[in-house]
């Protein structure tokens, strides 16, 4: 069962690890990164911040869907992780299962504007959030799981 969907660019640290994990009861911490994936470095680092009580698997996106579509992963109460939010938009739009995005944090960058605290997207990012949203899936922007919950519609 797929618990959340989170844009986070830090991926896995204190804050996704503990308090969302926790949050969540996840039991598995799905990373879903086409670059991640690759660079055996980044995913020694991540693999630090992992809590003990979750599983932690690194996918590409395309071996994400065919994980998920698949059923492997209906045991699992699973909160999977991206980088940004082509990464999730590929990952919705391929996969059923995912009906709820959160928008974490995203990093200022040339062309992006500031919708919330520590959340920065583009207008191609504005465009792929809303095609998530008007079809149905939760985007919201949160950072904690105390936090007060913004549907990103009424941001832009």
């Amino acid at each position: 069962m797929i618990k959340m969907t989170r844009i986070d660019y830090r991926l896995l640290h204190g804050q996704v690890a503990f308090a969302w994990t926790n949050h969540l009861s996840a039991d598995a911490i799905l990373i879903a990164s086409d670059t991640v994936v690759k660079d055996d470095f980044r995913k020694q680092t991540l693999s630090l911040a992992k809590p003990s009580t979750a599983k932690l698997i690194f996918k590409s996106i395309e071996d994400s869907v065919k994980a998920i579509e698949s059923g492997v992963t209906d045991k699992y109460k699973v909160f999977i992780v991206v980088e940004n939010v082509n990464d999730a938009y590929r990952l919705a739009k391929k996969c059923d299962k995912i009906d709820k995005i959160n928008l974490g944090l995203s990093p200022n960058r040339e062309g992006s504007t500031n919708i919330a605290n520590a959340v920065y997207v583009t207008n191609e990012e504005i465009e792929q959030l809303k095609e998530l949203a008007m079809s149905g899936i939760e985007v919201n922007v949160k950072q904690a799981p105390t936090d007060a919950s913004v549907d990103f519609m009424t941001l832009i």
